[in-house]
């Protein structure tokens, strides 16, 4: 890992809260993500599961941990499984966790080796009544490959059918959406080297560039600063491309006088980062887009007041709505008549801004929360408004990753991104 380590302390207080919830004589199973196969004998880049490293700090493939407050045995309460490493391992592979140092990181004092995992499931599993499994019920998710936390769940139900099965997203969706303060920290540090990348590239952009340059560009300074890369397929998209919601390709060069839309955020230590801005590629925006651009500010700085603990994130958005009709009624991008026979179902504004304007953030880009519960103090949220007008040939989107305060506005962990048109002008000019 290249990001220093985290306190301990947060993954014991993340499992005490998680078993705080679960039902007398459960025990809970998370498994950790597997490698997954490119071809031959090449590999993806290992990613942690996200709740078995929120539950432990564990940042290793082949590791297990078991959660049984019940369990009589106090040694068997809290255990963490991971891989037997040894000297061959180790120059092969590099450094694993030994014993000593899984219990550094995640605080638990059982750690075993994996080999010694179906012994004392076994013996668990007859003292237990319900089992938790982990499974994905992100409203976003689409997965289709097969698990390690599939696996086990199709296994256990074989050798022990007379159990009761419980899920454990629920418990985690409630948890995962309210940051710790260490959370928060881990999540400025990401804004901090995403500040760092912006900053880069408004000395870089000028016309004749690629839009694989500026992503280059800003893989350079995030992995200069201890972050893995990007917390997610970066978006660089000149002129129409900006139109293309999920642009990925970054292959076209930008030309003098469109708009660059960057969608792009660092991450650290598995947390994640999220920003927009929409650059001059001149350096100087035109009158129009700069109309369309203070347009797509003032939506996002309203509707960032109204994160706020007590809202439900529907009517967020639908108060959102209004704020954005308004702005493409003044643009003339929309009229009167277009507001009044609109579909309720696909409000007029929809023609120019189709997406949501927040989702939760955090160990996930689009994090863990439930979406139907009040807004709570301490959750992250994006805030993403944005223009598109296809026929003019550009496209405009700012967004800032916010924490939810307890009384007031929220507190924003991009202030320091430069976001006013007259900043970024004089950052490009300099």
């Amino acid at each position: 890992m290249k990001y220093d380590q985290i306190d301990s302390k947060l993954f014991i207080k993340n499992r005490k809260n998680f078993m705080a919830q679960m039902k007398p004589k459960g025990v809970a199973v998370f498994n950790s993500n597997d490698i997954f196969p490119i071809g031959a004998d090449s590999t993806m880049p290992f990613q942690q599961a996200r709740d078995i490293f929120y539950l432990t700090g564990a940042d290793q493939e082949e590791t297990i941990l078991v959660l049984f407050p019940d369990a009589p045995n106090k040694d068997h309460r809290e255990m963490l499984f991971v891989r037997e490493t040894n000297d061959h391992i180790a120059v092969w592979e590099g450094e694993k966790l030994t014993k000593e140092k899984a219990f550094e990181v995640s605080g638990i004092k059982s750690v075993y080796w994996l080999t010694e995992f179906d012994k004392i499931f076994y013996e668990v599993m007859t003292q237990a009544e319900r089992v938790y499994f982990n499974t994905n019920e992100h409203y976003r998710q689409s997965v289709e490959t097969e698990t390690r936390e599939d696996r086990f769940i199709k296994t256990t139900k074989e050798k022990f059918p007379a159990h009761t099965w419980e899920r454990s997203n629920p418990i985690l969706q409630r948890l995962r959406a309210v940051k710790d303060k260490i959370e928060i920290d881990l999540i400025q540090t990401a804004c901090n080297i995403t500040e760092k990348g912006l900053r880069r590239i408004l000395n870089f952009v000028k016309p004749g560039v690629w839009e694989y340059e500026i992503e280059a560009e800003f893989m350079h300074e995030f992995l200069r600063n201890r972050s893995r890369g990007f917390a997610y397929t970066p978006i660089i998209g000149s002129g129409n491309n900006a139109n293309v919601l999920h642009y990925i390709v970054n292959n076209q060069q930008c030309k003098k006088g469109d708009l660059l839309l960057l969608d792009v955020g660092a991450e650290y230590a598995n947390y994640a980062s999220d920003m927009t801005r929409t650059i001059p590629v001149s350096g100087k925006f035109s009158k129009r887009q700069r109309e369309v651009y203070n347009a797509v500010k003032r939506v996002k700085d309203d509707a960032t007041k109204m994160l706020v603990p007590g809202n439900y994130w529907k009517e967020f958005h639908e108060e959102v709505g209004k704020l954005m009709t308004k702005e493409l009624l003044d643009l003339k991008l929309i009229d009167k008549a277009d507001v009044k026979n609109e579909d309720p179902n696909w409000p007029a504004y929809k023609k120019y801004f189709m997406h949501g304007t927040s989702h939760h953030m955090g160990l996930d880009t689009h994090d863990y929360g439930i979406l139907w519960e009040k807004m709570t103090e301490n959750m992250v949220f994006t805030v993403e408004p944005g223009i598109y007008i296809p026929q003019e040939g550009f496209g405009v989107r700012l967004e800032d990753d916010v924490v939810i305060q307890k009384k007031g506005e929220p507190f924003n962990l991009m202030r320091n991104i430069p976001i006013e048109a007259e900043e970024i002008e004089e950052i490009m000019n300099k």
